[in-house]
């Protein structure tokens, strides 16, 4: 039943609510009689059924908003896990050097580029990085984890010669803005093994912020 319809039933009813009546010739007053009380009743229930539609459309709209919120969460998604890749040592160098980690595993979100070694932030959030390295003893190892030109965690080795080979790595949360840069940094006259499986890096949005 559409508005026009409940305004013409409306009318309807009200007109017809007074066509029959009693006089009472003692008082002289008019007693009133519905001639349609089906009608009345009918009205009734339809205003109830308008109130349940308009909360179930309520309940429509807070349900569309939450799967627009989860989609928007879903197209946030970044993670990245890459290797150094190569089949020897990297390094030594006689400079600083930004580690480009060639071998990708996981790149969701596309923020980090095998072609520079560096993880541009998508979005502001709390993000979590790992990295770790296997190294010859004969060599000393020396990382930093770079956010922007900043150093925010490393780890090294010292050279041994009874040592055959090195592990080490290290972990943080760092909080980001969009367009934030971070990199891992092999330290001059130092050295890592370079492979698909050893020496990584990895890291994931854990919140937006």
């Amino acid at each position: 039943m559409n508005f026009p319809l409940l305004l013409f039933v409306s009318l309807f009813c009200s007109l017809t609510w007074t066509q029959d009546y009693d006089s009472n010739p003692e008082t002289g007053t008019i007693e009133t009689q519905s001639c349609f009380p089906d009608m009345c009743n009918l009205l009734k229930e339809f205003g109830a059924m308008r109130e349940k539609l308009g909360a179930m459309e309520t309940r429509l709209r807070d349900s569309e908003s939450q799967i627009l919120e989860l989609k928007g969460k879903e197209n946030n998604t970044v993670v990245f896990s890459v290797a150094n890749g190569g089949n020897g040592a990297v390094g030594p160098f006689d400079a600083h050097t930004t580690l480009i980690y060639r071998t990708v595993m996981t790149n969701i979100g596309n923020a980090y580029s095998p072609v520079t070694g560096i993880f541009a932030a998508p979005t502001a959030g709390i993000y979590y990085f790992t990295f770790y390295y296997h190294a010859g003893g004969d060599h000393p190892v020396n990382l930093s984890l770079f956010k922007n030109n900043e150093v925010v965690v490393g780890t090294s080795d010292h050279r041994s010669l009874n040592d055959g080979a090195d592990n080490g790595g290290n972990a943080v949360f760092v909080q980001l803005q969009k367009g934030d840069q971070v990199f891992v940094r092999l330290h001059a006259n130092t050295h890592v093994w370079g492979d698909d499986y050893s020496t990584t890096f990895s890291g994931f949005l854990v919140n937006q912020v």
